[in-house]
């Protein structure tokens, strides 16, 4: 049976990363006077299409790493040094200014990009798919919950993407700061985890 504190770190994870509550001014901006049924249509695009890539990412990442020569303890390095300057851009607001600096087109289909990549499946969450499957064990147990931990998450952002309306209005500008800021904090405290998991796993320890 897997553990079940790897499944509420794999959540957490997924969910810092991908970042559902930071996606809503995005989606608010791209879709500016779009009808109700093409948002709900981007929405659903882009939930997709981001499902279906970090599936892929999920499943053969270990593999293209181990075909480039690249170990799994190098790339948790990595993949924590990644995620901790994503955490960075969060605490800084930097992530959020560069998304609220983009310009809605409603004659333009943004669910393929930005929404799906790299929005949604960017580089963080396609490294914590890698990552995730890495430690979550050899059998298909375990790769099976990341992917339904991962499908969890997709229903949860085309969620908050179905409600982003009466959610902006509701947490306004500064609601959206703290949380972002709150899941920054996370997100950096995550990524120093893989850091060290990673430094344990080479010859450097033990």
């Amino acid at each position: 049976m897997i553990d079940s504190a790897f499944l509420i770190t794999a959540f957490a994870t997924l969910f810092v990363v991908i970042d559902p509550p930071g996606l809503v001014p995005l989606f608010i901006a791209l879709t500016r006077g779009m009808s109700p049924e093409r948002r709900r249509a981007m929405a659903l695009r882009a939930c997709l299409i981001a499902s279906f890539l970090l599936l892929i990412f999920g499943l053969a990442g270990e593999s293209i790493l181990g075909f480039v020569g690249i170990s799994m303890p190098a790339f948790r390095i990595a993949g924590g040094i990644l995620l901790f300057l994503t955490a960075l851009d969060m605490l800084f607001e930097r992530r959020t200014q560069r998304r609220e600096g983009q310009q809605a087109d409603p004659d333009h289909d943004p669910s393929v990009f930005p929404l799906a990549t790299p929005l949604i499946a960017g580089p963080g969450a396609i490294a914590s798919m890698i990552l995730l499957v890495g430690e979550s064990g050899t059998g298909w147990v375990g790769t099976s919950w990341v992917i339904g931990l991962m499908l969890g998450m997709m229903a949860v952002t085309y969620a908050f993407l179905l409600a982003s309306p009466p959610l902006e209005r509701m947490l306004g500008r500064t609601g959206t700061i703290v949380i972002t800021r709150l899941l920054g904090m996370l997100l950096a405290a995550l990524s120093v985890q893989f850091v060290i998991d990673g430094v344990k796993g080479t010859v450097l320890i033990g």
